[in-house]
Order: structure tokens, then C-alpha cells, then sequence
């Protein structure tokens, strides 16, 4: 447990027996006290935590809230906890505020955890499958993978320093309509290589790597499947591009940074007869009926809006039968104790449709978790850029790559909510300055390690600090700075429950600033060879907490820049 999460356990420790003490005095009835709360004041001029014990007491002791809150006071004994003083404000809140000793104890805290700081066993190491990006391999990404790439990725991080075991997996899409579309694409760019008369369909891929795909494949076989059967013809050209386009994918998404623990293709699910036993499942169950020759589930008895097919007339599963059973795969057959999906804000249908057939099928459907994932607008000279990715002329992630530097890209996509449409500024993101959030994030690491190697070419080494010296940190600039980096561990496990890494991504952006803020009004170096050491560990513990978070976003940390 971190020294901030240890302060507040014994702060409710410590009201409770003083609760405790009034009642055996007889200065507080004879009854249990109500569950009260313990939090950071948003005005941290009003002590640095603050709780409603005497408030939400009032009821049950039959008194005003300030005498409870008062007679708590006089009744506590704060001499083994991380707090000088209790205030009352106001009709009766209670605000403390910390000793120095807070400070030196979080400070000792990071510099024996090091890259381990911040991190807890919030989760009790259950198991998680992050699935994110899963793009169809008829294409290359497109910027809404590059955003569900990043936050996808960042999530599992941050998953894994809350103390959960998490995998991560991209799915195949490797069956089904778009395989079809993709066949018809490649079939009529070939054709059109040896015939004239060859129209692309309004809904078919139109994009230049299909146009590739036909001829390089027809640099291989020539004009051999032109004569051939559309069939032949068709499957030829899927087996030849679609492997292609599958090690794209892995390809760009390990220079992304990004690395599966698998790659779950659709098509084993239809191979291992998966597919059909879910129909078989709910039928046998009597969550089915037919109508008009399709096979219907009963899905509204389960809390979707309306009832929906699972198998069409012609006898072919709709698109959504694959993915119940993938999802009964991993809750069930892999007993993962969570799945979280990232998934486009397209897919918020979707959603209750596969809760309802996982519910049907038994299976506890809280289990699986679905994070919508908001738009992502490209903007240049103030401009958003236009897009269209049926023609072929969308911006994909690999050519974003080409003009962004990765580490702008993952901090940039996680700058906002998931729910919350973003704004990418392709300018900002190359700037040099202290607009750029990555940039004034990596330049506060990049300033400590110059303030290091400056004071080594001066003779200055670092040393551990006494109580004593550390206690020497009481400017502003630096309580706050230490304040912050305490609740590291509460942020990674807040970010955790919520499945917000941008939490964090503004969390370390506060941090920096805290920094900046520090080195412009206390000089390292100085006179005083204490307070100057003990300046140094404060640097040290703000770098230790920049390079852990930036790590974790799998971001660089520079030295120097």
C-alpha cells in the first residue's frame, strides 16, 4: 500500500478511535458511527485531506455537526500519523493537514520502489483480455485504428500497474462480408489488367493497395486466372493478398509499438465448429425461432431493443454469431475474468446485442466491458482535413507515422476520454515548444538529467538525505510538487477502474508543469549542501515518475534535448 493510501487509512483509523474515546467519555451517545468519507479538498488551502465524519454523524448523535466535529478534535491523537493539525470550517468539515513527515515518507517511498512506483495489487492479478484495433485485413489502418491502437495499448498498461494480468489480442477479421467484398475488389482490379469492361462496384474497396495487390499478383501468375472460374479466380487472389495484408498489419502496429499475445483469426471459430454451436446452444435452450426462413434469437428477452437474426434464409450466419462465439471463447473456454473491447462509437447497438446472447448462453455478461471510442479529426493550419477512405486517399496510420513522431502520436491519441471526439493538431505535434504536451512533458525529464550531469561536472554527487534535510523542502513549489507525485498510485488505479488512460496522460502533464514550476523558483544548487541534496532527491523522485509513465505509454524518455 503506497504512504498516500497508508495517510488515509490511518487518518479514518485515527477519527474512529476518537469516536471511540467520546463515547466511553460520555461526550458522544453510545452508537456506532456512520460511514464517512475522506478526500483532497479542491481548495488544498483547506488542509490537504479533509472528511465529513461529523457531518453524516449528526442523525445518529443527535447533535450539530461542528459539536461532533469539535469534540472528535479535542478527542484525536494525531502523534503517529503523517498530520500536524485538525481544523473545523464551516458547519462542521474537518480539514488536516500534513506533517513534514508526509512529505519525507513519499519522498523515501519512490527512491526505494524506483520503476516499481506507483504500481499496486488493486486487481489481485485477474485475468483481462484487452482486445483493441482488430481491423479489417481488406486495408490498411486508418487513423481511428491509430486511436484505438494507442488507448488500447496505454489501457493494458495501465491494467497491469493496477496488478492485473492482462493479455492483449487483435482479431482477424478473416471470414465473413468484407472477405467477400475484398475478393470482389481484387477479382474485378485484375480482370480490368486483360479486359476492358470491368467496373468497380460504388461499395468495393477503391483504394491503391488493391490495385497493387492485382498486379503483383499478376506479375506472378500473368493472365493463368482469367479463363479460370470466378470462384478459382477469387480464392487465388485472397490467399495471394491477405496474408499480405495480415503481416502489414502486425508489421505497423510493432513500429507503433504495439505487440499481441495473440492473433485470433475469425475463421477457427467456423473451422471448429464454434460458429454453429452457438446456434445450436441457443436453440437447444429455446432462445430461437424462425421466421421467413431465418433463424431469429430472442433477444429482447435478455434487455436488447428488438429481437435479431442468426442465421439468414440462405443458411449463412450473420456477422454477429462469429463474435458471440469468440466472446463465449474467451470468457468461457479461456476463463478470462474480464474482457474489454475498444470498439468504434458505430458499434453502440452492438453492445447490448452480444449481452443479451451471452446472457442467454449463461455467461455473466458485467464480464465483458466495451469502451466507445469517439472520432478522431485531423487538423492542419487550424483546418480540419478532409477524409475519405473509399477513395483511397485517407490518411493512414503508417503515413501518419511518416510525418508524426510515434511518441507524439501515443501521447496525442490519449489526450482525451475515449467517449470524446479528438482533435489531432498534426502541427502541434511536430512543435518544439512547450504548446506540444509530449514535448513539455519529455523536455521536464530531459531537464532533470542535465541538472545531474551539470552538477557531476561540478564535483556535486547525490546522497541519501536525512529526515532532517528532506524536512528542509517547506517552499510552495515543492510541497506541491511532492503532493502530486504521491498520488501516483491512486491515479493508475482510478485511470484503471475507468479505463482512462488519459487520466494519466494529464496526470504526468501536471506533473511537469509542478516541475517547471520548482526549478524556476528554487535553485538546485546552492550554499546550503542539505537543502540542496535534498533538492536533488526531489528531482530524482519527479524523474523516476516521468520515465514510470512514460514507459508505461511506452513513450521515450529523453536525456537531452
Amino acid at each position: 500500500m503506497s504512504t498516500a493510501n497508508t495517510t488515509v487509512q490511518s487518518l479514518r483509523e485515527a477519527i474512529l478511535r476518537a469516536a471511540a474515546k467520546a463515547r466511553t467519555a460520555g461526550l458522544l451517545p453510545d452508537v456506532s458511527m456512520p460511514d464517512f468519507t475522506i478526500e483532497t479538498p479542491a481548495d488544498r488551502s483547506h488542509g490537504d485531506l479533509a472528511s465529513n465524519a461529523a457531518m453524516v454523524s449528526a442523525r445518529a448523535f443527535h447533535l450539530a455537526p461542528r459539536k461532533i466535529a469539535e469534540i472528535l478534535q479535542q478527542q484525536l491523537k494525531l502523534e503517529d500519523t503523517y498530520f500536524d493539525r485538525c481544523e473545523i470550517a464551516g458547519p462542521g468539515f474537518m480539514n488536516f493537514f500534513f506533517a513534514p513527515s508526509y512529505y519525507t515518507a513519499v519522498l523515501r517511498e519512490i527512491s526505494s520502489q524506483g520503476e516499481r512506483y506507483g504500481r499496486s495489487d488493486f486487481g489481485e492479478g485477474k485475468k483481462v483480455l484487452v482486445e483493441f484495433v482488430s481491423a479489417n485485413p481488406t486495408g490498411p489502418m486508418h487513423i481511428g485504428n491509430a486511436r484505438g491502437g494507442a488507448l488500447g495499448d496505454t489501457l493494458s498498461s495501465v491494467l497491469e500497474a493496477a496488478g492485473y494480468d492482462v493479455s492483449r489480442e487483435f482479431y482477424i477479421n478473416d471470414a465473413g462480408n468484407q472477405i467477400e467484398k475484398f475478393a470482389t475488389s481484387l477479382e474485378i482490379r485484375y480482370l480490368q489488367l486483360y479486359q476492358e469492361g470491368h467496373e468497380m462496384p460504388e461499395d468495393s474497396y477503391h483504394g491503391q493497395d488493391i490495385i497493387d495487390h492485382a498486379k503483383n499478383f499478376a506479375a506472378l501468375h500473368g493472365d493463368k486466372y482469367v479463363a479460370a472460374s470466378s470462384g478459382e479466380r477469387r480464392k487465388a487472389l485472397v490467399a495471394f493478398a491477405l496474408p499480405q495484408n495480415i503481416e502489414g498489419l502486425e508489421r505497423d502496429l510493432l513500429t507503433y509499438r504495439i505487440r499481441y499475445d495473440r492473433w485470433f483469426r475469425e475463421s477457427s471459430l467456423h473451422q471448429s465448429g464454434a460458429v454453429q454451436n452457438v446456434v445450436r446452444q441457443l436453440t437447444e435452450l429455446g432462445h430461437t425461432y424462425e421466421q421467413d426462413g431465418a433463424v431469429w434469437f430472442r433477444a429482447s428477452a435478455f434487455g436488447a431493443d428488438k429481437d435479431f437474426v442468426l442465421v439468414r434464409s440462405n443458411g449463412l450466419p450473420t456477422y454477429v454469431v462469429p463474435d458471440i462465439a469468440y466472446h463465449y471463447d474467451k470468457l468461457v473456454t479461456r476463463g478470462y475474468d474480464k474482457a474489454i473491447d475498444i470498439l468504434g462509437a458505430d458499434h453502440h447497438g452492438y453492445v447490448p446485442r452480444l449481452k443479451a446472447a451471452l446472457t442467454a448462453l449463461g455467461v455473466d455478461a458485467s464480464r465483458l466491458d466495451v469502451v466507445l471510442m469517439q472520432m478522431v479529426f485531423l487538423v492542419r493550419d487550424g483546418e480540419r482535413i478532409k477524409l475519405s477512405k473509399r477513395s483511397g486517399k485517407a490518411i493512414t496510420l503508417v503515413t501518419l507515422l511518416e510525418e508524426i513522431p510515434i511518441d507524439a502520436a501515443r501521447f496525442f491519441f490519449n489526450l482525451r476520454e475515449a467517449n470524446t471526439p479528438l482533435e489531432f493538431d498534426l502541427d502541434l505535434a511536430i512543435e518544439k515548444s512547450s504548446q506540444n504536451p509530449v514535448y513539455y512533458v519529455q523536455y521536464a525529464h530531459a531537464r532533470i538529467c542535465n541538472i545531474f550531469k551539470t552538477l557531476a561536472a561540478e564535483g556535486v554527487t547525490p546522497r541519501s538525505c536525512s529526515d532532517e534535510e528532506l524536512a528542509l523542502l517547506k517552499a510552495p513549489e515543492e510541497i506541491e510538487l511532492i503532493h502530486k507525485l504521491s498520488a501516483l498510485s491512486d491515479e493508475i488505479i482510478a485511470a484503471a477502474k475507468d479505463y482512462d488512460p488519459s487520466r494519466i496522460t494529464r496526470y504526468i502533464y501536471d506533473v511537469a508543469n509542478l516541475f517547471h514550476k520548482f526549478y524556476n523558483a528554487c535553485r538546485v544548487r546552492n550554499e546550503n549542501e542539505g537543502l540542496m541534496q535534498a533538492r536533488l532527491t526531489l528531482c530524482q523522485s519527479v524523474r523516476t515518475v516521468l520515465a514510470n509513465i512514460l514507459t508505461m505509454f511506452k513513450i521515450s524518455a529523453p536525456e537531452s534535448m
